[in-house]
């Protein structure tokens, strides 16, 4: 049967993608952001998944303000990168696992969540970065990909607890699946960032090395957290956030198994205007 080997958790910030792209990433001031993803990238060749199920939130991309889903499943065989006005990044395309994506959709919809189904879907900086930062600059990607959307820019949005429960229902939905694959699932966005109006680049490092803290020792805790304190806390944009909840709440102790191994955590400000956090978590089922 499939089965969670671990959790991912990273910022998916625009600007790390153009100075990847750009070969900035030697520059002084993008040098101590990429070191803090060396390990990560050592760490992935040694634990090469089958497939990544990914959390992240389109950018008015494959979405907009005509149709705001809150969870959006790709099951489509590959998925293009998207143009987000200066042209697609440089970037692989991402296969996907319609078998895997479609098997998720069915329990977790069976589960009581309601998904949108999506056969064909460009994806963004949001699924693209995250690669990046854990990969390099591939002539693929090594593994298959399963993007998961969530509804975050535009409210209303998902709870930190509705999030949490998916999670466990996405970890019964894999493990329910009759092949052998070897599955991670990524949580992606924030952390603290603002982009607009008068409190435009703020950053909270408290608040982000205390999300951190309760996201490995107390998510259930965490789940908790109402809107308008990532809102008063971490920013208009620090609602990503939530997205994290979905990766943790598929872990084994979320349900009933043991504590994960905290393998790699980093932190750093700042990427453009944004906070960058990550963090790996292997599962100990």
């Amino acid at each position: 049967m499939a089965r969670i080997s671990a959790s991912v958790y990273t910022s998916h910030v625009p600007a790390i993608g153009a100075a990847l792209d750009l070969g900035k990433s030697g520059e002084p001031y993008w040098q101590p952001l990429f070191r803090g993803y060396e390990f990560s990238k050592q760490w992935i060749r040694e634990h090469q998944p089958d497939v990544i199920f990914l959390v992240y939130n389109d950018h008015a991309t494959a979405f907009s303000l005509e149709l705001i889903p809150t969870f959006a499943i790709g099951t489509a065989a590959e998925f293009l990168v998207a143009d987000e006005g200066w042209g697609p990044r440089p970037v692989p395309k991402g296969i996907g696992h319609p078998e895997l994506a479609s098997h998720i959709a069915q329990s977790v919809i069976q589960d009581d969540f309601d998904l949108t189904i999506v056969n064909k879907m460009d994806v963004d900086h949001g699924l693209t970065v995250p690669l990046s930062l854990m990969y390099g600059q591939p002539q693929a990607w090594p593994c298959t990909v399963i993007p998961f959307a969530v509804g975050v820019v535009q409210y209303p949005v998902p709870s930190g607890r509705r999030c949490f429960m998916l999670g466990q229902a996405v970890r019964k939905a894999i493990e329910s699946f009759d092949q052998p694959l070897n599955v991670q699932i990524w949580g992606t966005g924030g952390m603290s960032h603002q982009l607009q109006g008068p409190r435009a680049g703020l950053i909270n490092k408290e608040f982000d090395n205390r999300f951190l803290d309760r996201l490995i020792a107390d998510p259930a805790g965490l789940a908790s957290v109402p809107h308008i304190d990532y809102v008063r806390e971490a920013g208009s944009e620090g609602i990503e956030l939530v997205m994290w909840l979905i990766a943790r709440g598929a872990m084994a102790d979320v349900n009933g198994g043991k504590p994960p191994r905290v393998v790699h955590r980093f932190y750093h400000v700042p990427a453009s205007n944004t906070a960058v956090g990550h963090l790996i978590l292997e599962d100990q089922a």
